[in-house]
């Protein structure tokens, strides 16, 4: 018998992979009904496989409070421990295919919201080279990137400003330059310089709280010591934009995420001299996280491919980006 294996509880030796799956739809879903559709089965035998699991862990894992799903504090640390169990056979999957010559597998990566721009096309790149690895994309905002890496969610993160305070270990590939755009009627956009002041007095379009591009623009103001006394709230990158196209206000945007409306002359880049705003854009992961082979491939590939990789960028941008440094 293995070491400390005689201290688990029996019971837990009972479970099956099929219940932890089953259990998994049901914690993601909040709904055993959505969770039975989604796997092909029927509600009662969902019902079941949660009661069994149950019986062996013996707590209860969800409750109800008014019609919604809650998981119980047994059940999250549940779900902890079977996210580390299918990661680790998805690893071994993994691996058994690098053994027989073909890097296979499923890559599991979350970018920030303003990333989705150029992250298909670097990842098409990497799955010409690996046409065996597949993609799950998840695109999230600066806060919700956070959780995520505290839930250990992803097998790699693509953010800028990363936090300092998590054990991360973190990888600066891309210029990430944020500009302010305007309406090509703006009172503003026939200026040929500008400085952040003389935006003050125009209404500021703004992404959400726990927007990355957010956080770094009022952290570059605060030290400039400029202050939008008007600033409308949008709820994502892409209605920013398209407020800006209608004449609502102007935004700092990163480039990426407007470089179709520049080139067809719908914005207009301001002529501002303390922008672009250059943060850099970064693969992230957690020092404690023991990698797949496709993750440590991608890694890789961006680590050792960062010309490849701006050069792709390039059709995205009014100029040429440059490789991050560090």
């Amino acid at each position: 018998m293995a070491p400390g294996l005689y201290k688990m509880r029996k019971s837990l030796m009972r479970m099956t992979l099929r219940q932890l799956q089953i259990f998994n739809e049901v914690c993601d879903l909040r709904s055993y009904s959505r969770a039975a559709e989604e796997m092909s089965l029927t509600q009662p035998a969902v019902s079941l496989q949660i009661r069994q699991l149950e019986e062996l862990v013996g707590q209860p894992l969800f409750e109800y409070v008014g019609k919604k799903l809650y998981l119980t504090e047994a059940a999250e640390a549940l779900q902890r421990a079977s996210r580390d169990i299918f990661g680790r056979l998805e690893s071994f999957d993994m691996q058994l295919s690098d053994m027989q010559g073909s890097l296979q597998g499923q890559l599991k990566l979350a970018i920030e919201s303003s990333a989705k721009y150029f992250v298909p096309h670097v990842f098409a790149a990497f799955k010409q080279r690996h046409p065996e690895v597949n993609l799950t994309l998840t695109v999230v905002n600066r806060a919700q990137a956070i959780r995520r890496l505290s839930d250990n969610r992803d097998d790699l993160l693509i953010m800028s400003m990363v936090p300092q305070d998590m054990g991360l270990d973190f990888l600066p590939f891309l210029n990430n330059p944020i500009v302010a755009v305007a309406p090509n009627d703006h009172p503003l956009s026939q200026r040929e310089t500008l400085r952040l002041q003389d935006l003050e007095p125009y209404t500021l379009l703004v992404r959400e709280q726990g927007s990355g591009t957010r956080k770094a623009c009022e952290e570059y103001f605060k030290e400039k010591r400029v202050h939008f006394t008007d600033t409308l709230e949008v709820a994502s990158g892409e209605a920013q934009r398209e407020c800006v196209v209608a004449g609502l206000g102007i935004a700092l945007l990163t480039r990426h995420a407007v470089s179709l409306e520049l080139a067809r002359g719908l914005l207009t880049e301001l002529a501002v001299e303390e922008l672009p705003l250059y943060r850099s854009w970064c693969v992230v992961q957690s020092k404690a996280k023991r990698q797949s082979p496709v993750a440590l491939a991608f890694a890789a590939f961006i680590r050792g491919e960062r010309a490849l990789i701006s050069g792709i960028v390039e059709r995205f941008s009014g100029t040429p980006p440059s490789p991050a440094r560090g």
